[in-house]
């Protein structure tokens, strides 16, 4: 496709060849010959937890704090906390302390959200303090007692005999080995559960929220999760003696997970250790670490990039992080991060490669010299003390004086209380300032998208240009220069143009719906009539830009599939956005106009919200579209999180300038030559 120069010198002889063969006959908009197909990334194999995902490290400190932004925005609205919840009171109890030697161990359990509990054991030592202590989170894992987990004899026998632990003691019960230490070094440590394990078994840690409302709404398991960490932290905050500055977190394997990604959304995190878990590799498999729209475009290790330039550690052993000390890999590009910052030493990693997926006791006391040197000021590298450990008895939130919650909501009922929270809060944001509406819905929809018009594009074939009778026709596949996509796009144009009005033709039929029998439709013949350049586009999925798509939705849980990749409706806008981009930077067209046709409407309202003054006046059909009928994780119309902001309603209030959106569920159609004379002011 060329340049609006090269647009405007069409009349002399031209560089780009006339095509004349038999398919350009039967389609004059076709651009790949033969068995020559897009070699658009996105038709290829979907990314997965288990895709290779390298951090590339922004090359100055302005353009990582601007990828941060959008990034953490990104965590909070697929982890469904955008905007963040109301902090309801945590109705904390906290009873029956057992005083061992240096440390006493108390029973914990509040309310995340109204009728929701979190459980827990709370450490405290007994040593007097001059002062504020520190205090440490300790996220346990997928161990399968969680913090009751009691390890089998024969893997005791086997951690001892390897040395992975320098006591039965300490192998059997690990589990209460870092709180137990932390205690006695001077940490307050709260112990909480994962969502289903040991006290906290409510609701199960693997069902529920999995279906398409729950997926429009970023309701998750993940998302619910991250939240009792969030309320996690504002427990520990509100103890009398915690030193609010000076908290950490630390977890392994799936308890590494909630470690940086609390770590990454939430500033008052001081320090952390994410144990076993932080790879480019596998990205954590279970659905309690993985949710729609996490993982887009980003992967573990720019997540926990988040944190910089606090300090954080990590441990890697013979698994999905045994590569993370290497290029490539994790630590050497968090190293250049930090750098960044100035402080490249404020984040380390150590392997124990002769060791399987674990938290041992070699990994344990490096985590313990981090938090004394970054949280109390001191060194630190005395081995592990001994302990004994508790009866499981002992750690029980639960017993006949102190009963669990009257009224705890199973999982129908806790969905339902945050859709009324949503709709609380989304009306009471449309009453409020228009610009407080954009502050909150804006960046979501980016996050949906998990798009923006781009600075640069790339032309990744063509231009090729074809004359025909009364117009022009160039073709080309156009693409961002950060990206691997391919998308092929028609410019058609007649003698009239002279660089000043560009119109953005969406269509579900694609580039092909201008003409027909080879002859501009009505409408587009009244846009070229009047001296506009047409830019049409085949969207994923369209036309020339076929592939496997849609693609299918993991059956067990949509969050390993839309967590990783764009939804097929997400993917139609980027397209839009990239052609619009064109149109800005390369055509350089004095005014850029949109029409969306039939159900590709839909996909143009998305586009325009996001592009917004780029585009000056944008007519769309609605086609009837509500995100209310989605009724399928596979839908072609699936954008996850759009129900939770308010669906069409909120994304065309996005939309800025003049708008014509016909066709809603109490509107009618308008006629496409009236869209037409409307776009160039004729109507």
């Amino acid at each position: 496709m060329l340049t609006r120069r090269q647009m405007l010198a069409t009349s002399a002889a031209t560089p780009f060849c006339f095509a004349t063969n038999r398919s350009l006959a039967a389609d004059p908009t076709k651009i790949f010959e033969g068995n020559e197909t897009s070699k658009d990334a996105r038709l290829g194999a979907t990314r997965t937890l288990d895709s290779y995902v390298p951090f590339k490290v922004p090359t100055t400190l302005a353009e990582w704090e601007a990828r941060k932004k959008v990034l953490r925005e990104q965590l909070l609205v697929a982890n469904g906390i955008w905007p963040m919840p109301e902090k309801t009171p945590l109705n904390a109890v906290i009873h029956s302390p057992v005083e061992r030697d240096g440390y006493t161990v108390e029973k914990v359990h509040f309310e995340s959200r109204p009728g929701h509990s979190v459980c827990g054991n709370l450490y405290r030592p007994t040593a007097p303090s001059e002062g504020l202590r520190p205090a440490v989170l300790f996220a346990h894992g997928h161990w399968a007692g969680g913090r009751f987990e009691v390890a089998t004899d024969k893997a005791v026998e086997n951690d001892v005999k390897t040395k992975a632990e320098a006591t039965p003691e300490r192998a059997k019960f690990f589990m209460q080995a870092i709180p137990i230490t932390l205690a006695k070094l001077g940490f307050v440590v709260f112990q909480y559960d994962m969502i289903g394990y040991a006290d906290s078994t409510a609701l199960d840690h693997r069902e529920g929220l999995k279906d398409a409302d729950a997926e429009l709404r970023c309701q998750s398991i993940m998302g619910l999760q991250t939240w009792n960490s969030v309320r996690a932290l504002d427990f520990v905050e509100g103890l009398a003696g915690v030193d609010k500055k000076r908290i950490g977190i630390t977890g392994a394997s799936g308890g590494g997970t909630q470690t940086f990604i609390l770590a990454g959304i939430d500033d008052r995190v001081a320090a952390a250790f994410p144990a076993v878990m932080v790879s480019t590799t596998m990205q954590g498999g279970c659905v309690c670490e993985n949710c729609s729209l996490l993982r887009v475009n980003t992967g573990n290790v720019e997540i926990a990039a988040l944190f910089a330039p606090k300090p954080q550690a990590m441990s890697c052993a013979k698994d999905w992080t045994q590569k993370f000390l290497d290029d490539g890999y994790g630590l050497p590009e968090l190293k250049k991060l930090y750098a960044l910052y100035g402080k490249p030493e404020n984040v380390a990693a150590k392997a124990w490669l002769q060791y399987g997926h674990n938290y041992n006791q070699h990994a344990r006391e490096f985590m313990y010299a981090w938090f004394q040197k970054h949280l109390m000021g001191k060194d630190g590298d005395d081995p592990e003390p001994a302990f004994s450990p508790l009866p499981i008895k002992e750690l029980s939130v639960y017993d006949d004086a102190h009963p669990k919650l009257k009224g705890e909501k199973n999982i129908e009922a806790l969905r339902k209380s945050m859709r009324d929270d949503d709709a609380a809060w989304l009306k009471q944001l449309r009453a409020g300032p228009a610009a407080k509406f954009r502050e909150v819905v804006g960046p979501a929809l980016r996050a949906m998208v998990n798009s923006e018009l781009p600075k640069a594009i790339a032309v990744r074939k063509g231009p090729m240009e074809s004359k025909h009778d009364g117009f022009t026709m160039h073709r080309a596949v156009l693409g961002r220069k950060d990206e691997q996509d391919a998308v092929p796009c028609v410019g058609a144009f007649g003698p009239k143009f002279k660089g000043e009005t560009a119109v953005v033709w969406v269509h579900p039929n694609g580039k092909s719906s201008l003409l027909e029998d080879g002859k501009p439709v009505p409408a587009a013949q009244k846009l070229i009539d009047a001296g506009c350049a047409i830019l049409a586009l085949d969207a994923l999925g369209v036309g020339e830009h076929k592939g496997k798509v849609p693609f299918a939705v993991n059956a067990t849980y949509a969050g390993y599939t839309y967590g990783y990749n764009r939804s097929l409706l997400a993917n139609r806008v980027h397209d839009i956005l990239t052609v619009i981009a064109f149109g800005q930077t390369m055509l350089k067209a004095k005014t850029l106009n949109l029409v969306g046709w039939d159900e590709a409407g839909p996909w143009a309202v998305l586009a325009k919200a996001l592009a917004g003054d780029a585009v000056s006046k944008t007519a769309v059909d609605l086609n009837k579209f509500e995100f209310e009928k989605i009724a399928t994780n596979g839908d072609p119309m699936m954008l996850p999180g759009a129900l939770k902001y308010g669906g069409m309603p909120s994304f065309l209030a996005l939309c800025t300038g003049e708008l014509l959106a016909h066709n809603g569920e109490k509107a009618d159609k308008v006629g496409d030559e009236k869209v037409a004379a409307w776009l160039i002011g004729k109507s």
